[in-house]
């Protein structure tokens, strides 16, 4: 695009603000006042007439100016849950009633998308509640009614109910750790003391290796100190949900990584592994709640709220995940980084 500034000589106005218009209408008025009284031989006889005329014209223009506000006011009564798909888009001047208006429509935007949102988790909540409790109650239902059950039909009816209940307490329990987080996000963490992200990993890796010596993985560690300031007990989980999810998603007879370090501005922790292709569209997906991304090879299946939480923890200490899928073979790997905590003596926010 070519400088259009340097072209037209009028593409170097002053921007046509609510205070230069109105600036100018008043700067008018004055100059028809002065006129007047230098023309007219009895210039005092002007002077109400000035002063009505200019109060009216000020009503007027300033009526126009503000008229987009009320359009705002007007909407914001109308919202509700229905119709948040309304939006100003206002077309007049670029001032700053127009300004207003646009960052109205963007809040709206991101309070639709935050309700949307809100409407799937609470819908992809209670089906995921709903089938343990529909397994524990069918099996129930068929065993009890057979009069012919014998003792083994009702031990095969415990192990079932026993393993939906552990899932129906998995999904509660990351559900409130979930919500617990993004309280956290809010309150900006309530708790925060110096820890480090290779220690808060270490009892996630020492049952993770346990666990993939059981299913043939191999598993590689690099732990370079890797300081940060927060809730360790968030960490620990962050870095569990993660190690867990590189075991859950992964081949038999594959690999998995995790490492931890720093450079000049933040801590980092990598965990990676092989498994099966992931389209990079899909990638940003895998954040979202009951998301399970790819076939589960190895591991048990999990309640879909482990990346979840990862991304609600990193938030709530003001850092970033991002995952990207592997050219090679498959698999995913993670990248989790954490502002360095401040130099000794720098209080920080």
């Amino acid at each position: 695009m070519s400088d259009v500034r340097g072209r037209w000589p009028w593409a170097r106005l002053p921007r046509p603000t609510m205070r230069l218009r109105l600036g100018i209408w008043y700067g008018v008025v004055a100059v028809v006042a002065g006129t007047l009284g230098l023309v007219l031989p009895r210039w005092w006889l002007t002077i109400p007439v000035v002063i009505v005329g200019g109060m009216g014209l000020g009503y007027y223009v300033a009526g126009r100016a503000l008229r987009p506000l009320h359009d705002v006011t007007a909407t914001a009564r109308r919202l509700s849950a229905e119709t948040f798909d309304e939006r100003i888009r206002h077309d007049g001047p670029d001032d700053e009633i127009h300004e207003l208006a646009g960052t109205f429509d963007d809040m709206l935007d991101r309070i639709s998308s935050a309700f949307e949102a809100q409407k799937r988790f609470v819908a992809n909540a209670s089906h995921e509640l709903r089938t343990p409790l529909a397994v524990m109650r069918t099996e129930i239902d068929v065993t009890t009614s057979d009069p012919d059950a014998d003792i083994d039909e009702y031990r095969r009816m415990a192990e079932v109910v026993r393993g939906a209940t552990s899932r129906a307490g998995d999904l509660i329990e990351g559900l409130l750790l979930l919500a617990r987080t993004e309280i956290e996000i809010a309150r900006r963490l309530t708790t925060r003391v110096p820890t480090d992200l290779g220690e808060c990993a270490s009892g996630a890796i020492v049952s993770a290796q346990r666990l993939a010596d059981e299913l043939g993985l191999a598993m590689a560690t690099s732990m370079m100190p890797a300081p940060v300031i927060g809730d360790p007990s968030l960490l620990e989980r962050l870095a569990g949900n993660l190690i867990e999810n590189a075991i859950r998603h992964n081949v038999p007879g594959g690999r998995l990584w995790v490492l931890a370090g720093a450079h000049s501005t933040a801590a980092w922790m990598v965990v990676g592994n092989t498994g099966s292709d992931v389209e990079a569209d899909a990638v940003p997906t895998l954040f979202e709640p009951f998301t399970r991304g790819g076939v589960e090879r190895v591991g048990a299946r999990g309640a879909g709220l482990g990346l979840s939480i990862v991304r609600a923890v990193v938030a709530a200490h003001g850092g970033t995940v991002t995952a990207h899928a592997l050219p090679d073979g498959g698999g995913l790997e993670f990248r989790v980084e954490i502002p360095l905590p401040p130099p000794e003596g720098v209080v920080g926010d």
